[in-house]
């Protein structure tokens, strides 16, 4: 009796499931390491990682098996690129210059960068251009990764890049036109997406006009900055006056080391930093805006250079390859940061006991309105990290477990902060 052939989708996702954690920390890792980047310069976006998940990942296999049969498993693995993948979704769509400066750092390209829509391409019957993203495929450099995770390197990571609006359309276009639950999409279906497509572009423009608007806010002679994204939306105005053209994201550099070094030199006002950028040069490639301008504060006063070195310090901590001594530092303090959250839960709770859960808190505090949605979303993906880091085999780098303490930080001040403001009971639960 002859053994029937073996299935290579079955024997694929049989291999896929036993890999996925695999996949999952690739993307994990290379979503850390392009959203600490882009926060350092001041962009503004969500980044989101995942695994491909299985079930679907079989659906789209069976789909493309009918068009072009499959032979082995080699070549599933050759024609499905995003079993590991990234999402960047840009506050405003003009800052991907930034992005590709990012990626370009941190990743070695696999093919050439994918631009939609493909030139050439139209859409039949539509009136909008439809999807408008740049896709790359990639891997994490041996180099940026340690000893231990250098392995990652080997996974090919999708990460694709579009506005916030764009990346929400695509979704919904997505699982309606291409994996229709109940037949194909009416005329009708088909002009109301398309429609919605038009509402999207428009939508960007309206972006690149709000971060016009920002940046002239920025410019006010004595507001204050507010954080480095507020720094970096005045020095890419003023540098493009300076240097008579436009200057994009990509050339800013740490701005968020020079907004610390600002802020505690008391500069950090339009009028007080502007004399600082009269020396400003074009050539960013070989000296970013944001280095520049440390430039001429540390040649005003020498004794500046500590205090920068002591900003630097700081920083360097949370950029350095993995080290296990720095990773139970950051732990350390993790923990000690949570257990004050803790405590703020127990404060705003009269009658809570020490082993209340704290998400059984949370949930009591955000039906009461002294905590909103958007605090109670934070706090429950902070604890998921926190259950991740305590109980997990794997301890994430220090700078991904420093990042996770800040904001906890943060949301512990905010929370506080609310209650104080708005008295036990009247907080908002807007998101």
């Amino acid at each position: 009796m002859e053994e029937e052939p073996v299935d290579p989708i079955d024997e694929f996702i049989g291999r896929y499931l036993r890999e996925y954690d695999f996949y999952a920390e690739a993307a994990r890792l290379a979503s850390d390491a392009i959203k600490l980047d882009l926060d350092a310069a001041g962009v503004r976006a969500i980044v989101t990682h995942r695994a491909k998940e299985a079930r679907r990942l079989e659906a789209k296999c069976r789909q493309r098996h009918l068009d072009t049969p499959y032979e082995s498993v080699a070549d599933i693995y050759d024609d499905i690129v995003d079993l590991a993948g990234i999402r960047i979704a840009l506050y405003f769509p003009g800052e991907r210059d930034q992005v590709d400066k990012s990626v370009q750092k941190l990743f070695k390209l696999a093919e050439v960068p994918i631009f939609f829509p493909k030139p050439g391409k139209t859409r039949a019957g539509k009136r909008f251009t439809g999807y408008s993203a740049v896709h790359y495929r990639a891997h994490l450099r041996e180099d940026s990764l340690t000893e231990s995770t250098r392995r990652y390197s080997t996974a090919r990571v999708e990460i694709q890049v579009a506005s916030v609006l764009m990346h929400a359309w695509s979704e919904v276009e997505h699982d309606l036109a291409y994996k229709p639950l109940e037949g194909s999409l009416s005329e009708e279906e088909e002009a109301i997406l398309d429609e919605l497509n038009g509402l999207v572009l428009a939508g960007e423009i309206a972006l690149e006009r709000l971060q016009k608007a920002g940046k002239a806010r920025s410019s006010i002679s004595g507001r204050r900055f507010a954080n480095h994204y507020d720094l970096a939306a005045f020095l890419l105005d003023r540098a493009t006056k300076h240097l008579d053209g436009p200057v994009t994201d990509s050339g800013l550099g740490r701005v968020d080391q020079l907004f610390e070094l600002v802020r505690a030199l008391e500069l950090d006002t339009p009028k007080k930093l502007s004399p600082y950028l009269g020396a400003l040069h074009g050539n960013l490639d070989l000296r970013p805006l944001a280095e520049q301008v440390v430039d001429e504060l540390l040649t005003e006063d020498a004794a500046r250079y500590e205090l920068y070195r002591s900003i630097q310090s700081k920083y360097s901590g949370r950029d350095r390859a993995y080290d296990g001594n720095a990773a139970r530092l950051e732990l350390g303090r993790f923990v000690a940061t949570w257990i004050l959250f803790e405590e703020t839960l127990r404060d705003l709770l009269p009658g809570s006991s020490q082993i209340s859960a704290p998400m059984s808190m949370l949930k009591e505090l955000t039906m009461s309105g002294i905590i909103n949605k958007s605090q109670a979303r934070e706090a429950n993906s902070l604890r998921q990290f926190r259950n991740e880091l305590v109980h997990g085999h794997a301890v994430p780098p220090p700078d991904v477990i420093a990042s996770a303490t800040d904001a906890l930080a943060r949301l512990n001040d905010s929370i506080r902060s609310g209650s104080l403001g708005n008295g036990a009971g009247q907080g908002s639960n807007d998101d």
